[in-house]
């Protein structure tokens, strides 16, 4: 059930009143920049332009889109704001207790503490557990077959616009050490999340949401009081429609399959990939609005969010961003094996980069830095061979009788084995490493 306009217009306005020490100074009046009136000056680009329906053109889903484009974390934002109060050192260790033992046995909890426990603790309408456990089992292969290789590629694909990529630019993202700590901990909250019982209400992919969701906040009150941002051109940091690429990526993607097969409806398995993803964004605080259920309302709305987002490449923010996070190093050792590992992964990345998210054009590739070689073409063969294999011996297994349960056990020792390699994910921000990048207008 879909929110009336006038109660998101409250919510957007009220921020500035209920969260003073975050909103205070944003004018909600004005239409920032970055908020896009003409189609033609969109992001909007390939399959989502080709399946969207009329309803991508809708006023409602126009008007939410740019509604939710100025919409932070209710939640999550007042606790973050208690920076100048506990410091954020505290604030996250009095989070990692409630998630772990319970909000009532934290010492001295603020409210504000317990309300973001207690809101990520309802249940919606909608959810079905025994689904989300069974969407999180099919997502277990491409967790730990495909994603270490393909990590890299798909987060600097969030990094192709200036509005958006900016405040991954601002934290210092820029340098080539936190740009591997951000891939390393955005592929640790995907894998604990697929892990048996994470999003339940003690898993590890619980915590770990309320971990990102305070990231996320933190980033938006350091970023709103740093001097270098300008809610006129860019808005608000992170807003809720900037959650939804990470977040929905994977099922917009399936959805096309999906559409293009002649298809209107999910299979019982896509269902259950759908339901995980939409629950995994709830705990991450994406608004019940944006969960979209049908193959093509996911279509729909991922259209439209990208219709309302001025496109914008800025190559100190967006350049330098996809070039530190292709260059920095993820392997955790110099050892023969890892260093030939870590130039087969990058030439994978690149690979997959381009043909998902750049409808194979390597000469805007090479614009933005990534260059594809021969070199890389044949090592992204090797890996996408050995993928392959991986994944068809592992369907093939689970479909023998008796065999389903230990080829899940080796799928979860596999991820929890990456997961080591991945090392301890803190989710924080700190506001001693931000950059101050020049916030230019559009000309």
């Amino acid at each position: 059930m879909q929110l009336p306009i006038l109660t998101i217009k409250r919510a957007v306005k009220s921020q500035a009143t209920e969260i003073p020490e975050l909103y205070g100074q944003v004018d909600f009046e004005t239409t920032p920049e970055r908020i896009s009136d003409n189609v033609a000056e969109s992001a909007l680009r390939g399959d989502f332009s080709r399946y969207k329906s009329p309803l991508a053109e809708d006023p409602d889903l126009v008007q939410r889109m740019r509604l939710y484009t100025m919409l932070g974390d209710s939640v999550a934002d007042p606790y973050a704001a208690l920076i100048p109060t506990f410091g954020f050192r505290r604030l996250v260790g009095m989070l990692m207790e409630a998630c772990e033992k319970g909000v009532e046995k934290v010492e001295g909890a603020p409210d504000e503490l317990v309300v973001l426990i207690r809101d990520m603790e309802r249940t919606p309408s909608w959810l079905d557990m025994a689904l989300v456990e069974n969407g999180a089992e099919l997502e277990r292969s491409s967790a730990a077959i495909i994603a270490p290789w393909a990590i890299r590629g798909g987060l600097i694909a969030t990094f192709m616009n200036k509005y958006a990529a900016l405040p991954m630019a601002l934290t210092g993202t820029l340098s080539n050490n936190l740009a591997a700590r951000r891939v390393k901990e955005t592929a640790t909250f995907f894998s604990t999340s697929v892990l048996p019982g994470a999003l339940g209400r003690f898993g590890e992919g619980f915590k770990a949401a309320a971990m990102v969701r305070l990231m996320h906040s933190m980033v938006r009150f350091n970023a709103l009081r740093s001097g270098a941002w300008s809610d006129q051109i860019y808005g608000i940091p992170i807003p809720q429609v900037d959650q939804m690429p990470a977040g929905l990526t994977g099922v917009s993607l399936l959805s096309m399959r999906v559409l293009k097969s002649g298809r209107t409806e999910f299979t019982t398995n896509e269902r259950a990939r759908v339901e995980f993803s939409r629950y995994r964004c709830f705990l991450l605080g994406l608004p019940e609005d944006l969960l979209a259920d049908t193959p093509q309302s996911i279509i729909d709305i991922m259209a439209a969010r990208q219709s309302s987002l001025r496109k914008g490449f800025d190559d100190a923010t967006c350049g330098e961003l996809v070039r530190a996070t292709m260059s920095a190093r993820l392997a955790d050792d110099d050892s023969f094996m890892s260093n030939v590992r870590e130039r087969f992964e990058k030439s994978f990345s690149k690979t997959f980069f381009v043909r998902n998210f750049l409808s194979g054009d390597t000469k805007k590739a090479a614009d933005l830095g990534v260059r594809l070689s021969r070199t890389d073409r044949i090592r992204a063969g090797v890996v996408l061979l050995w993928i392959v294999i991986q994944l068809k011996t592992a369907n093939w297994a689970s479909r023998v009788p008796g065999m389903r349960a230990r080829v899940d056990r080796s799928l979860i020792q596999k991820i929890r084995k990456q997961l080591a390699g991945y090392g301890h994910a803190e989710f924080v921000t700190d506001p001693s490493t931000y950059k101050s990048p020049v916030l230019e207008s559009r000309t």
